[in-house]
Formats: structure tokens, sequence, C-alpha cells
């Protein structure tokens, strides 16, 4: 069972093949039995999975059942969940039981899915390998002494493990993309907007965005008709009527302009990865796509402007956690001062301290200038190269990561070699614009994925794209050996 897609799966219910309490049953004996070489889950959630496979049945019987309905999830642990430890991957939040449902647990809920548990990932989604969690590191399941990207990458490796059908990400500058592109799955970051950020625990606000993993573009489409969708409890929500990404997702591609930007094929990236993206490109012309070439000549400065303006809004956002209201607390401290210092001391990693004094540096008087107002100046540069590129093509094809995964401790005494992972991925972000990652290959042995831009709230022609390329193509279906 654990190889059949969502869509597979849905219509084994729907034709009594399965009970929803035997497909969650397989998959939690799967996290028993294969979790431990990987460290992607933080918190299995059994007996209430259990008694939400008992009330999918329910509805499958009664004739109530959605496509959706009965089929189990991984939720990444920055998304509040009612009753359940919410732990952002840190210390500070390693004793916080959420008093509530975020928005995108809400949905899927309400469609009939059913919680597994919760995922590893960066401490409050800073890091590009999920190495930075309190609860230690993520494992690629193609190579265990790779990493699987971050820092979605426990909900990635879950994911590609076969230890659920889908798993919910966020993307702040690449991280539910550049994971499922070095687990070799399919992850799609909607429209900023498109996907309510209530209980969703904030990185940097103008930049997250709540999203899915799955194996195949078509699972993603499923998924993410049911996370998306106005929310008046979240102010950046878009409200916007979603369309049914499944139903257009076999529309002929003859016509589909792409375009490839001149600047994502030069220095720094991968040859192996260069050769796989390339080959993709093949497939899109043999489809009936039109490529061409397109310039986004500020993409050289995502990465500067992006590393100011997220440290900044996780300044702000995280000065919530003081030690004085939920979160940790550090022992018998003197005063107030000492009680700030040492629960934000204590309950911050590394990554995630320097990230604050980045931030806190920008926001301070006489730099905000300098820095934070230029960065934003910057980033509107960004999005007017993807306007101007649009008004010529529908979609913009490249690498989702400049090289397959990276050895564990490769990069972890360089934090710019660590950010420059996420080099195609920043400038989508600052944008605000939809983007996905679909297999499309190997390289000595690991996954390659394939990056599609869309403009904004073209989810459907994305996916749309991605699914008749995986037709075409089996890079979807290969499975981590151990894992089949």
């Amino acid at each position: 069972m654990h190889n059949k897609t969502i869509a597979e799966l849905s219509a084994a219910l729907r034709a009594g093949e399965v009970t929803s309490r035997e497909l969650t049953r397989h998959f939690l004996e799967r996290i028993r039995s294969l979790d431990g070489g990987l460290n992607a889950v933080i918190t299995v959630t059994e007996e209430q999975a259990l008694a939400q496979a008992d009330a999918a049945d329910a509805r499958i019987a009664a004739g109530q059942a959605g496509p959706l309905t009965g089929i189990p999830l991984l939720h990444k642990d920055l998304f509040c969940t009612d009753g359940v430890r919410t732990s952002c991957g840190s210390r500070m939040l390693d004793n916080f039981v959420a008093p509530y449902d975020a928005a995108v647990v809400e949905r899927l809920r309400e469609a009939g899915m059913v919680m597994l548990g919760k995922t590893n990932m960066d401490e409050f989604a800073m890091g590009s390998s999920n190495e930075n969690s309190y609860y230690g590191p993520v494992r690629n399941p193609w190579d265990t002494e790779r990493v699987p990207g971050g820092s979605s990458g426990g909900s990635a490796a879950v994911v590609a493990a076969r230890l659920t059908p889908a798993a919910t990400g966020t993307d702040t500058g690449g991280s539910i993309r550049q994971p499922a592109s070095l687990c070799g799955i399919t992850g799609i970051k909607p429209t900023y907007g498109r996907v309510s950020r209530w209980g969703m625990i904030a990185f940097a606000s103008s930049l997250d965005q709540g999203g899915a993993f799955a194996r195949t573009a078509e699972d993603c489409a499923l998924v993410l008709g049911a996370m998306a969708g106005t929310d008046p409890r979240d102010s950046t929500s878009i409200e916007r009527e979603v369309p049914d990404y499944a139903a257009g997702l076999d529309a002929d591609l003859s016509g589909l302009r792409i375009g490839l930007p001149k600047e994502y094929f030069g220095e720094g990236l991968d040859a192996g990865v260069a050769a796989a993206v390339e080959a993709a490109v093949e497939t899109f012309k043999s489809l009936g796509a039109e490529v061409r070439e397109v310039s986004l000549p500020n993409t050289h400065l995502a990465v500067p402007a992006y590393y100011v303006v997220a440290p900044a809004e996780c300044s702000s956002n995280l000065s919530r956690f003081d030690g004085v209201r939920f979160g940790h607390r550090c022992e018998n401290p003197k005063d107030l001062t000492d009680l700030y210092e040492r629960s934000r001391g204590e309950g911050f990693g590394p990554e995630v301290q320097r990230r604050i004094m980045v931030g806190t540096y920008a926001l301070s008087a006489g730099y905000y200038d300098a820095y934070y107002l230029k960065a934003q100046k910057v980033r509107r540069l960004i999005s007017d190269d993807f306007l101007r590129a649009f008004e010529e093509v529908d979609l913009i094809l490249g690498p989702t990561s400049p090289s397959t995964a990276f050895r564990l401790g490769e990069k972890a005494a360089d934090p710019v070699s660590m950010y420059l992972s996420d080099i195609y991925t920043i400038a989508v972000n600052l944008a605000g614009l939809p983007g996905m990652s679909v297999p499309a290959g190997f390289a000595d042995g690991l996954p390659v994925g394939l990056q599609i831009i869309g403009n904004y709230f073209e989810e459907g022609r994305m996916l749309n794209a991605a699914h008749r390329f995986q037709q075409a193509t089996d890079w979807h279906t290969r499975a981590p050996h151990g894992f089949e």
C-alpha cells in the first residue's frame, strides 16, 4: 500500500479494498520500523490517528467521502495542533502544547485526512539542511549520510521513504522546493496568501507560505485544493476563489511558452544537475511546449536581499519567546534581564541566534535605511524581473538546487555556503510567486529536482505542466533502497 499514490489509495478506499484504519496502521508501523534511521518524525499521534481513521471509514461507508477522506499525512512541526506538542524543532518550544489547530491542519482534517504525527525540521524553519533541529539532524533516505534539505526536511524525507503519502511543509526561501529536490519527490509552494498562515508559527511573515509534499503533481493538486482558500483570521490571506486543481491536470501542453532564465545556468550549477534539467526541458519540447531564453537580471541580488529581510522579520517575530508566557524558561532567574537572557540563550540554537542578531542589527537606528529599506527596494526589482518575463512566457523552468544532497556536516561551518543552497528558490519568495519542484533525474545516484515557477495564482498551470511531465517520465516513481 505504501507505494500507491494518494489518488490510487483514494480509489482503493472507495472501492472497499482497504479501510482507513488498515492504511493508518500500515503507515504507523512503517514509521516505527524505519524512522529510526532517518530521525524525520518528532511526535507520533497513534491514538488520535486511529480515531480519525475510524471517523473516515464511517464517512466512506455513508457515501460522504471526498478524495482525501481516510488518507494519512504528517504535519511539519510548526503547524499548531490542538492538544499535541508543537515544537518548531526548538528547545524553546519543546514543552509547548498548542491549544488550537492551525488553519492548514483544520482544513485537511475537515477533508478527512488522518494525522499520523509531526515531522522534524530546522529550528523555527531556519536552515537549508535540517541539521539545525534541537532533536538532531534528519537523514536523507537516498543516502543517510547526506542531508534531506531544509527546513522542511523531515516532511520531505517521510514522503520519499514512503512513511506517509503526503506531508505539509512551509517555504520561506525554498524550504519546500529544495528538500523536495534533494529527496526526489514533488513539493509545491503556492502564491503568497493562497494558503492561510493562521496557526503557522512565524519565521518571516512576508515570506512564509504553507504548502504540500507528495510523490506526484496529481497528489499535490488534491492536497493543495483542500489547504487553500481565504481565511478571515489571516490578514495576509487573499480573497480569491480556489480552482479545482485536479480538473485541469490533463490539459494539452501544445503552445505552452516556457522560459529558461540564463542566470540559472551559469557558474555554480553542478554539471549533473544541469544535464538532468536540460533533459527535462527536451521532454517538455516533445510535449508541445515552446522554449525560449528569458532574463532575470537581479537574480544575483536575491540571496543578499533575503538575508536582510528574513532575519529582520525573524528578529521581530521571535521577540515573543522571552521565558514569560510560554516556551522554555531558565531555572531560578535573578531578575527580569537574567530571565530574558538565559531563557533565550538556552532556548534558541546557534543558527536562530545568528539570524536574530543579524536582523536586530539591520533594524537598529541608523541602519534601517541602509539595510532593510534597501533590501525591500531590491525585492521590488526582483518582482519586476519576473513580471517582465511573464509577459513573454507562461512558466519558468530551471534547477531547484545547484547540487544534489550534500553530506551531513559538509557546510555546517560555512553559513554563506549553506545560504547559497537556496540561490534558485529565494527570488520566488521575495516576489510572492508560486513554485514547485518535481523529480527530474539523478546525478551520481542522487535525485535532481526541476523547478517550475508560475505567475501569481497560476498553481493550476504549474500542476498541469508537472503532471504531463510525470506522465512522460518515471522519475517520481523511484524509491530509495530499503524503503521500497
